[in-house]
């Protein structure tokens, strides 16, 4: 293939436009970052607060839901999909940019429990499609694919700071391969982790040496058999309790296709009660169970003992009925919610006899992504990238490959409406008629 001219025209042309698209990739993020910590910590603060106020948002989830809706109902490409059916790499056009942007731009920061990565993938498909319009290069069916999956992958990576993760999600996640590639990944996936564990073992418990990697940084305690047996528990679990967020969200996503702009200002609505619930009980900060959790992972990451049993049960409970609600209704990415309640779950249930903090929030947290997104090896690699811990790599595979098992062998729910799956202007006419 690399012999062939037009390949490798179409693979220098992939390696340029992925300059623009990080760049604006990088300006996005940035802008959604500034506009939720102003909205959510400095406006709070300079009106005379400590904290955001357990009423606070009540108005802004109403905005967020109403100019979503719109953008659903009047805008090409409905604001990118309902991100219950997942990510997507393709189906996003050039002309769906304006929606995607403005529904992330505006829902996100305003408290919409859902994260950029969905709207990431659309922007960056689309932005390669507009510059490959732009440059007159060729377009066929192949090349779009071929464009649309590079820009996806620029852009994704911009949000994880890493191209393995992007380029391991984008693979996963266009189904390179079909059944027959989860068919031979999961047993060989758990086959290595399962292997590493033993390895593990038996290096520890015997005290004999192979040679290895290892170049002396300081380690956390090592694995032990009673963190291996409690994942085998605790993965099901979580995974059990994921999958049902995401009927649920499926039952919403049938809600809103019966009156798309009413239905999904409701939902943003009850996803706002849900917030407002969570301060009234704790005390705490209503931005902890809304926006995505990837600022309150990072706080719950480093400093756990702040957060008392009750809150963290009150933020499992609020915050996966708002994210419920929200995969159902808005826009945006499944994937730092689901890490959240993961690692939040982890948390909770770190203090059980024999089990540590790090072992506990990694199995929740693989276990949890893994239930969201049906992609267990990017699953994986984005824990364990998180948690910069290759100690427990081997229950992270473990819980992953678990969560992966019981969700595809659960109920699914009823259907997702078919132009929830992807964006498409026809699908927006349409809705707008209706």
């Amino acid at each position: 293939m690399l012999r062939r001219p037009e390949y490798r025209r179409a693979l220098v042309f992939c390696g340029l436009i992925g300059v623009p698209v990080a760049l604006i990739a990088f300006w996005f993020l940035v802008a959604i970052h500034q506009i939720q910590r102003f909205i959510w910590t400095d406006w709070p603060k300079d009106l005379g607060w400590k904290q955001a106020p357990w009423w606070w948002g009540l108005p802004l989830m109403a905005v967020a839901g109403l100019v979503v809706a719109l953008v659903v109902t009047r805008l090409p490409g409905r604001g990118g999909h309902i991100p219950v059916a997942g990510l997507h790499s393709g189906g996003v056009t050039k002309e769906a940019l304006p929606g995607v942007v403005i529904a992330a731009i505006v829902g996100l920061p305003l408290g919409v429990v859902l994260g950029p990565e969905a709207p990431l993938i659309a922007l960056g498909g689309g932005l390669a499609l507009l510059f490959a319009s732009l440059a007159r290069a060729p377009q066929n069916e192949k090349s779009t694919a071929l464009f649309g999956a590079a820009g996806a992958a620029a852009s994704i990576s911009a949000l994880f700071g890493n191209p393995v993760v992007g380029a391991v999600l984008l693979m996963e996640v266009a189904g390179v391969g079909g059944p027959q590639l989860f068919a031979v990944m999961l047993p060989a996936l758990l086959a290595s982790g399962v292997g590493d564990l033993i390895f593990t073992g038996f290096v520890h418990w015997t005290g004999l040496e192979t040679g290895s990697l290892d170049i002396g940084l300081p380690k956390p305690p090592p694995l032990d058999w009673p963190d291996v047996l409690w994942v085998l528990v605790l993965a099901p679990v979580i995974a059990f309790v994921v999958h049902w967020i995401f009927v649920g969200g499926r039952f919403a996503a049938r809600f809103v296709a019966n009156h798309t702009l009413r239905n999904t200002f409701l939902c943003a609505l009850g996803a706002a009660v849900c917030i407002t619930l969570y301060a009234v009980s704790t005390g705490r900060s209503p931005a902890e169970a809304a926006l995505s959790g990837e600022s309150a992972l990072t706080e719950l990451a480093h400093d756990p003992h702040a957060w008392p049993v009750g809150a963290l049960v009150a933020v499992l409970v609020f915050k996966g009925l708002a994210y419920m609600l929200c995969l159902g209704s808005l826009r945006g990415g499944p994937v730092f919610p689901s890490l959240f309640l993961g690692g939040a779950a982890g948390v909770l249930l770190a203090p059980l006899p024999g089990l540590g903090l790090v072992p506990a929030m990694a199995a929740g947290m693989a276990a949890s992504v893994t239930a969201a997104l049906r992609v267990p090896v990017s699953s994986v690699v984005l824990v364990v990238l998180l948690l910069g811990n290759v100690d427990t790599v081997a229950l992270v595979v473990l819980a992953a490959v678990i969560a992966f098992v019981v969700t595809e062998l659960l109920p699914q729910g009823p259907d997702i409406p078919p132009f929830a799956r992807r964006a498409s202007s026809a699908g927006a006419a349409a809705d707008v008629r209706r």
